[in-house]
């Protein structure tokens, strides 16, 4: 009796898998090109002979995901969910496109193309981040050749976020950098003036005058991970709940600064832990506190910060209608 309901969900499912599937065209050709196009990178995808030496771009990507925490402090591991989540969308999105009008659009082929000249170009230069561009980009013509523009134009969002797939490694450190030295300076800045905690900085380094705590910023800190999140959140809500482009854009661009203050909230427990307990009590949080759960901050304070201005951006309630006006008596 217990697997009733569960069998219920997947059975619903399934009946709508397969009619939303039957009313695709052009399935076989679909499939035929997006195996061969997978296999183009497959075999044929990674030109690097570094750390992660394999031809398959495919198994680079996966082994970078697995890296949890890459050179430059960045942590890409969020990449590895991004397909479930475009999917998750392209699911919620499904009734609304395959009631458009579909069919062979051979366009397509243009975008397909110069995804191709683009692996080409990633592969010769050995450079697998664009050619996981290409990669991506050659699915989205697939997608425009089998089913038409009008799919490309109502697809782009979900399909833009594959864009949180592509790692930066060693790139991200034009990123982080910054974002240490700016959450450092607002820890001091409301350390100082407005907890009244004397905390001192030296380039990303907080500590205490007399020496009793002293911590850095490393790149790890610096909140990029919560930053990628936050965007990604902040894109998703924003197409998924407001029509206006001017509200999408508001939304999406606060995800920027609520990162960086999820993330000084974070190193001011931190600090107020080592003010109270000394370099212990600092570095117990520091590594999340009881069950982790201070390492949450960032994305509590981020995301709650985004759903409080989403809600001040939502739909303001219809003006009151004046009364109309009494005909003049004759």
């Amino acid at each position: 009796m217990a697997n009733q309901p569960e069998n219920g969900i997947l059975e619903d499912f399934r009946i709508q898998f397969l009619e939303c599937w039957h009313r695709l065209p052009n399935k076989g050709l679909f499939l035929v090109l997006l195996v061969a196009w997978l296999a183009l990178f497959q075999f044929l995808g990674n030109s690097t002979v570094g750390y992660i030496a394999t031809p398959s771009l495919l198994s680079w990507m996966g082994l970078t995901f697995d890296s949890l925490m890459d050179a430059s402090g960045s942590d890409d591991s969020f990449g590895r969910y991004i397909p479930f989540v475009v999917l998750g969308l392209f699911w919620w999105k499904r009734k609304q496109l395959v009631a458009l009008p579909l069919g062979m659009w051979w366009p397509g082929l243009l975008l397909l193309f110069l995804a191709l000249g683009l692996h080409l170009l990633g592969y010769m230069v050995q450079q697998p981040r664009i050619s996981i561009v290409a990669l991506f980009t050659g699915i989205y013509g697939l997608m425009g050749l089998a089913w038409g523009r009008h799919w490309l134009r109502e697809s782009f969002f979900p399909f833009i976020l594959f864009a949180f797939c592509i790692p930066l490694g060693w790139s991200a450190v034009s990123i982080t950098f910054p974002l240490r030295v700016l959450v450092c300076k607002l820890v001091v800045l409301i350390s100082n003036y407005i907890l009244q905690i004397d905390v001192a900085r030296v380039g990303t380094a907080l500590m205490d005058p007399s020496g009793a705590y002293q911590y850095d910023v490393a790149a790890a800190c610096s909140g990029i991970r919560s930053l990628f999140a936050t965007v990604a959140v902040a894109i998703i809500y924003a197409m998924l709940c407001f029509r206006p482009w001017w509200k999408r854009g508001v939304l999406i661009a606060s995800a920027v600064p609520l990162a960086v203050l999820g993330n000084t909230i974070r190193m001011l427990t931190i600090i107020i832990a080592a003010e109270v307990w000394g370099q212990k009590g600092g570095a117990y949080v520091h590594e999340g506190g009881p069950y982790g759960i201070l390492s949450l901050l960032p994305y509590v304070a981020a995301f709650g910060g985004l759903m409080l201005i989403g809600r001040w951006l939502h739909e303001s309630p219809a003006r009151p209608v004046a009364p109309p006006t009494p005909a003049p008596a004759t």
